[in-house]
């Protein structure tokens, strides 16, 4: 059993809660109302921000400079390629640019960027634990919906092939064996604080959708 293995076996019970979120089978089924679906759009706009700045992080963090140049890499195509995707998905819900900039992340959405940034600051592989499962979840989630078949709702199933899509895939296998090589030879301590990051991160994945279907604000 690989070390990634062993990570989605842990948190199991949080990515089955994922799939069974009615967020996620409104989507999978294409009956989820369009007004959750956009705020998530938009809370997910923010979050590509923040999450740039923790592939920079990962950058200035990496070991050599294949790593490095993977994660600017990363940074380039998700500030220049896919914020500019979302953009043009967003406005397809009737989301414009101007709306997604005027965005003000709910609680959690600045919880979870907030978490990710602070693990970004503390290390190369606390960033690689931490990101994971926002790209292996999605990667997951997708594939899952696309083997049940893709809705008629064209912009949901837009959603599933992308997420399901060879490129996604590529990328979601080369993240899980980037954290098989840093888990490889480090000491347990490490490991066990990777598995919290990974744990803390699938958390945040299912709130991020459950906040979105709430369309969570500040309570005052």
């Amino acid at each position: 059993m690989t070390f990634t293995d062993e990570l989605r076996e842990v948190a199991a019970p949080i990515w089955d809660a994922t799939m069974e979120h009615p967020m996620v089978r409104g989507i999978g089924d294409g009956t989820l109302d369009e007004e959750p679906f956009r705020e998530w759009v938009r809370q997910d706009y923010v979050y590509l921000i923040e999450y740039g700045r923790v592939f920079a992080l990962g950058a200035a963090h990496a070991p050599d400079l294949d790593r490095m140049g993977r994660f600017a890499t990363l940074l380039h195509e998700t500030l220049d390629t896919e914020m500019d995707l979302h953009r043009a998905y967003a406005a397809e819900f009737g989301v414009s640019e101007a709306e997604l900039e005027a965005t003000e992340p709910n609680p959690t959405t600045r919880a979870y960027t907030d978490f990710l940034v602070r693990a970004g600051h503390e290390g190369f592989e606390e960033t690689v634990a931490a990101l994971l499962p926002c790209m292996w979840g999605f990667n997951e989630t997708g594939l899952r919906l696309a083997e049940a078949g893709v809705p008629d709702h064209e912009r949901y199933a837009e959603w599933i092939e992308t997420y399901s899509g060879e490129e996604f895939t590529e990328l979601t296998a080369w993240c899980r064996e980037l954290m098989d090589d840093v888990a490889a030879d480090a000491p347990e301590p490490d490991r066990e604080r990777y598995r919290e990051l990974f744990l803390t991160s699938s958390r945040y994945e299912y709130m991020f959708w459950d906040a979105a279907y709430r369309r969570e604000g500040w309570p005052v």
